[in-house]
């Protein structure tokens, strides 16, 4: 790029970073185990209306949370061992399950004024306060009113209590207050203060609270217990405000909360996509929203809903990744505009390793009726497998592509080996072939070659003639072939019994003239040596033997 002044500008390199989540070892969990929660969700009854499918949508929103706390437990173990980057996960993973808590207490169940206080006391006290353990601290002591720790548990309330007494409280404290009943000890005159709901009261009290949603919910269980859902954009703001104080800036958690709390949906997914290192929280809260109706009116503007978009991103991860691809495809199946296109463009970049692993992308492709793809994977096994000399895999993947021109350059590899060393490999493969040796003529040639030779190994002779002689009248053997069935004729009339009519010898005889009167079709597997020489006067000799026999035995036959 050049500058306005005709100065060359600095380059500039873009890195397109590809979703390096899914290869650290302990996050397989994560994607393994939330799977089958999606799966599960996709096939979940949709009848279900009211509250049954409300209580089995939040079901499957904890189902999803415990997965990640499950995955949160076996990062600290790893932290503990100071295993690589365990340190950093757990911190993104805390602030995933703090996100997705809170999106289902307020998008999912949709707690009402009442319990929406409850849950979000619950929510706290989960994720970032400490209250339960300084209880437990206070009542082992021996005297706990002189625990240093009791007269910092102001906030412990539940919301039922406070419900029963809380109007009681109110009035108690303003009067005890005003009285200055408390005057002259300011523990309980803090307590009074904070009872009341009063603000600066509760800010004394920051460092226990180690961030503006503690502060909020503190805020809120004194002073407003039964807040409505649309009142907490206000509450959140204020609170963040106050808690910030001027000194420090949100952070990206603090507004991706502060949109959830202003019931911002698309921002929350907006920002967590930014700001997050993986597909894994968006793909799978979207659809989660999705299914709880939440997100029907929201189209991207290049055809696709927000839901699929985000799906196939993180789909598209796990093809990168060599065992979780697999997920990946029900992830595709699952999204009905562009997911078979998706699905059909990854699976052709997904290394073929093993026969097995072929095999696995095979019956994916198959059970779709992907035949492109089906075709595509046997043509790559099939050359794969020629190129190592394996013969029998290489035709069996020719004969699933239904690759006639492969099949019959296979085929063609089998009878010059057959040539070569005298006998066929595969012979499994080759007896088994039933219909799909009509794929190619070469191929129906070396199926019916190969029953030959088993007839006259079974010594079914007469059976094995006929055999003999219709590939050489049916014009499907190779040209380079006709010496070979020629010669083995030989033992045949050789027999001691007769099992050449007069007739098939004849037609032996015409196929030998054929081959040494240069027929151009056929004279190019005759080679002028000794020993084709040799083998042409054995034939005509063997044949004339024959035919003279056969007369004198249909002769006697006629006679008597």
């Amino acid at each position: 790029a050049a500058t306005g002044d005709g100065a060359p500008s600095s380059s500039r390199v873009f890195v397109v970073r590809r979703d390096q989540d899914i290869y650290i070892h302990t996050l397989r969990k994560l994607f393994n185990e939330s799977h089958g929660i999606f799966m599960g969700l996709q096939r979940s009854e949709e009848e279900l209306a009211g509250k049954s499918r409300k209580a089995q949508l939040v079901q499957v929103s904890k189902n999803y949370r415990s997965v990640i706390r499950a995955c949160m437990e076996d990062m600290h173990q790893a932290a503990a061992l100071k295993l690589g980057p365990a340190f950093l996960q757990v911190s993104i993973l805390s602030a995933m399950e703090l996100i997705w808590n809170l999106c289902e207490i307020l998008f999912v169940e949709a707690a009402t004024a009442g319990p929406l206080l409850l849950r979000l006391l619950d929510w706290v006290r989960l994720h970032v306060c400490d209250v339960d353990s300084m209880v437990r601290q206070v009542l082992s002591s021996e005297s706990p009113s002189k625990h240093k720790l009791f007269w910092n548990l102001g906030n412990t309330q539940t919301l039922t209590e406070l419900e029963l007494k809380w109007q009681h409280w109110h009035e108690e404290c303003q009067r005890y207050l005003q009285d200055g009943t408390f005057a002259s000890n300011p523990h309980m005159e803090s307590i009074c203060k904070i009872l009341l709901g009063d603000e600066d009261a509760i800010l004394e009290k920051k460092e226990l609270m180690t961030t503006w949603y503690h502060f909020l919910v503190t805020r809120l269980l004194y002073s407003h217990p039964t807040v409505k859902p649309m009142e907490l954009r206000f509450y959140a703001q204020s609170s963040m405000d106050l808690f910030l104080g001027g000194e420090s800036s949100p952070e990206p958690l603090d507004m991706i909360l502060m949109a959830a709390f202003e019931f911002e949906m698309h921002q929350v997914i907006k920002e967590c996509s930014i700001v997050l290192s993986n597909w894994w929280f968006v793909a799978h809260l979207t659809d989660l929203l999705d299914h709880c109706k939440l997100l029907q009116s929201h189209n991207l503007y290049f055809g696709s809903n927000m839901r699929e978009f985000l799906l196939l991103e993180y789909a598209s991860g796990l093809f990168s990744h060599h065992s979780l691809w697999q997920l990946g495809v029900d992830y595709f199946d699952h999204c009905p505009q562009f997911g078979r296109v998706y699905l059909e463009l990854h699976i052709e970049r997904v290394p073929l390793s093993t026969e097995q692993k072929a095999l696995k992308v095979l019956r994916i492709c198959e059970q779709r009726q992907m035949h492109e793809q089906v075709r595509s994977i046997c043509k790559i096994m099939a050359m794969k497998a020629l190129r190592n000399n394996r013969l029998g895999s290489a035709l069996s993947w020719s004969i699933r592509a239904k690759d006639a021109a492969f099949a019959t350059l296979i085929s063609d590899r089998f009878l010059k080996d057959y040539c070569e060393k005298g006998c066929f490999s595969d012979l499994d493969l080759i007896d088994n072939l039933g219909p799909s040796m009509l794929l190619s003529d070469r191929l129906t040639f070396l199926g019916k070659y190969r029953e030959f030779h088993r007839l006259y190994g079974e010594k079914r002779f007469a059976e094995a003639a006929r055999l003999l002689l219709t590939l050489m009248t049916a014009h499907i053997a190779p040209c380079s072939f006709w010496m070979t069935l020629l010669t083995d004729a030989l033992p045949l009339l050789e027999q001691k019994e007769v099992i050449f009519s007069a007739e098939q010898t004849y037609e032996l005889m015409r196929c030998l003239e054929d081959l040494t009167a240069g027929n151009p079709d056929k004279l190019c597997s005759l080679q002028d040596d000794d020993v084709e020489t040799t083998k042409v006067e054995m034939l005509r000799l063997a044949l004339a033997r024959n035919l003279a026999r056969v007369i004198v035995k249909e002769g006697t036959v006629e006679g008597s």
